[in-house]
């Protein structure tokens, strides 16, 4: 299953509302908001990617390829589900989906692509499978059939992919329910410094400030 999904962390944002700079980059519990994304979702795919603009050497440690924007402009996530795409379709030719996550989410499920891919067993060709949890919708996680890179590449040079959920509602699409499996909600984003103490107070009540990072191949 693992070898049908790529994963690609979103870190190419703008982080106005931290004051800019790589917000994935700020520390939880020691290390790198990144890290603990990376910590969960790169066992769970065949292959992971950064999407990031600018120099890719400010991620060299984590040892994954790093993709950037193919659209202009800082189009939004769109974009960045795009490169994600683009490297699965051009790279892992096995690949049938691209799995994103905003990287600014670090209590991921743990169970996110087998639920994933559970919900897309079934499903029509072309169907995206969009994160949902009490009650609210998480469509910066979610898995792209790969077959819509081109497509998106299209809408988003014409200028008619702007908004996430509005992309999708345009495509079939499933949403997938998700719980609070270690208390915490799966899809907290860290959007502001309030946002940040927060996701470190939460962090240690897991008691899962691991050492080191890992990567995917």
């Amino acid at each position: 299953m693992r070898g049908a999904f790529v994963g690609v962390v979103l870190a190419g944002g703008l982080a106005r509302r931290m004051g800019g700079g790589d917000k994935p980059l700020l520390p939880i519990a020691g290390r790198p908001m990144l890290d603990h994304v990376i910590e969960r979702l790169a066992p769970q795919v065949g292959a992971l990617v950064l999407n990031a603009n600018g120099a890719p050497e400010r991620f060299a440690d984590y040892g994954l390829p790093v993709v950037a924007d193919t659209v202009a402009g800082h189009p939004g996530p769109l974009a960045g589900v795009l490169a994600g795409l683009a490297w699965a379709r051009d790279n892992r030719p096995t690949a049938r989906w691209v799995v994103s996550a905003a990287g600014d989410t670090p209590f991921l499920p743990r169970d996110l692509v087998s639920r994933f891919a559970a919900a897309l067993a079934d499903a029509a060709p072309g169907t995206i499978a969009v994160a949902a949890h009490a009650g609210a919708t998480h469509q910066a996680v979610a898995a792209y059939p790969v077959e819509l890179a081109d497509g998106l590449d299209r809408d988003l040079r014409a200028g008619a992919a702007r908004a996430l959920l509005a992309w999708i509602a345009r495509h079939r699409h499933v949403f997938v329910p998700f719980e609070a499996a270690e208390g915490v909600d799966p899809f907290f984003n860290v959007n502001t410094p309030e946002d940040l103490a927060a996701a470190e107070r939460a962090i240690g009540t897991l008691g899962k400030a691991d050492p080191g990072r890992t990567g995917a191949a």
